[in-house]
């Protein structure tokens, strides 16, 4: 089906999971998968970051990645609602892989070489929910952020 005009300038911005301890999940994501911080908003009860990769070939200033923030698509906002981290008595998010309710399944990103990036995650103390050595698809693998959801890593030349 074709694009009408009413929905030509639709596209994709983010998609928003919520997190315990930005303390925990900022490293992961920036220093782990590589995406860099666009912004940061605070509220009274919950901060929102949002982060994408730069693939822009040069550094961006705060208010270039403020202004490309809902202009983008790939964009990952982590919420976190304040008083998680330390609350002895929180369970976590659901991850949305466990029953009942199966809904929410995993966010992906590709890299050139799969092989190569899980050896780095291994390097870096990832959890893996799949290595490319299990089961029949050798070609991809799942890692687990701090609040265990799934990131399905996948060749960039990968074909269904």
């Amino acid at each position: 089906m074709t694009r009408t005009a009413e929905t030509a300038s639709f596209k994709f911005n983010h998609t928003m999971l919520r997190i315990r301890d930005p303390a925990a999940s900022l490293p992961f994501y920036q220093n782990i998968i590589g995406m860099e911080l666009l912004s940061e908003k605070k509220s009274d009860d919950f901060t929102l970051y949002f982060l994408a990769f730069n693939h822009e070939g040069k550094d961006l200033t705060k208010e270039e990645k403020e202004a490309s923030r809902f202009a983008r698509e790939g964009v990952l906002e982590l919420t976190h609602n304040h008083g998680t981290e330390s609350d002895p008595n929180f369970q976590g998010y659901s991850s949305g892989n466990s029953d009942p309710g199966r809904g929410f399944g995993h966010i992906a990103i590709t890299v050139d070489d799969v092989e190569k990036a899980c050896e780095r995650f291994e390097q870096l103390g990832v959890q893996f929910k799949k290595k490319p050595s299990d089961g029949k698809m050798r070609h991809i693998a799942f890692i687990l952020d701090p609040d265990g959801y799934w990131i399905e890593i996948v060749p960039s030349s990968f074909k269904l």
